[in-house]
């Protein structure tokens, strides 16, 4: 093979790397948008429908979101990984599973993806597009809730990875649609979808006052999940 000959074939490898990286990028953010579609558009819908029940709100809003991440990981895990969240993505980073490059493209995409469904949810409901929660959220018990939450999908993520996707799958919705009632926040676990949802004043909104507080309990949460991570993740 000539050099020229060897010089082309390393740039078309290149080439195809950078539209497979691109894709998988697009992915993510379709994936995380249309995790906020659902999270936020259940969220209308059931307080739309309970008749100012919040219990029965909650339930419908935490079963459809549940669903959502259950049929949204077993599609897009096999292209992405689903990540659908920072904290997921930088753990893997953290692990050298993915290059840190496309590390900060998944979280880029994830804001953006969130974002973007959180104002389509707002438009299939023919509310306001741009809006900002009123909903505050704060407190020491709101701030353990994010640690706690986020510590814990973190760990199931790892530790039924090794099971297969449909498993993982089951767990992590099993898990958030458990901890929307187990913690007093309701579980965002999520720093994409917590700002994300600062941008709602409905039921699933949060004050953007609220969400610092919410995203560094949730990076608290995270960085204690780290050693048992390492185990996990044999």
């Amino acid at each position: 093979m000539s050099p020229d000959a060897g010089v082309r074939r390393a740039e078309a490898h290149h080439a195809a790397t950078e539209r497979s990286s691109g894709f998988l990028v697009l992915c993510e953010g379709i994936a995380t948008g249309l995790l906020l579609i659902a999270v936020v558009g259940s969220g209308i819908m059931a307080e739309r429908l309970s008749g100012g029940n919040m219990g029965l709100a909650l339930l419908a809003n935490a079963l459809a979101t549940g669903g959502a991440l259950f049929a949204l990981i077993v599609t897009f895990g096999p292209q992405s990984g689903a990540h659908m969240n920072p904290l997921v993505t930088l753990t893997a980073g953290w692990a050298r599973e993915m290059p840190w490059p496309r590390v900060f493209a998944y979280t880029l995409a994830q804001i953006a993806g969130a974002v973007l469904g959180v104002w389509l949810a707002h438009l299939m409901f023919e509310l306001p597009v741009l809006q900002t929660s009123q909903h505050v959220r704060a407190g020491i018990g709101q701030w353990v809730a994010e640690a706690i939450a986020t510590a814990g999908l973190l760990l199931v993520i790892g530790g039924s990875r090794a099971h297969g996707l449909p498993v993982t799958a089951t767990a992590v919705a099993a898990y958030i649609t458990g901890a929307y009632w187990f913690t007093a926040s309701t579980s965002f676990a999520n720093p994409a979808v917590t700002l994300a949802r600062s941008l709602s004043d409905s039921f699933a909104g949060i004050a953007p006052s609220s969400a610092p507080g919410f995203i560094a309990a949730q990076c608290v949460g995270g960085l204690l999940a780290l050693p048992l991570l390492s185990r996990l993740r044999l």
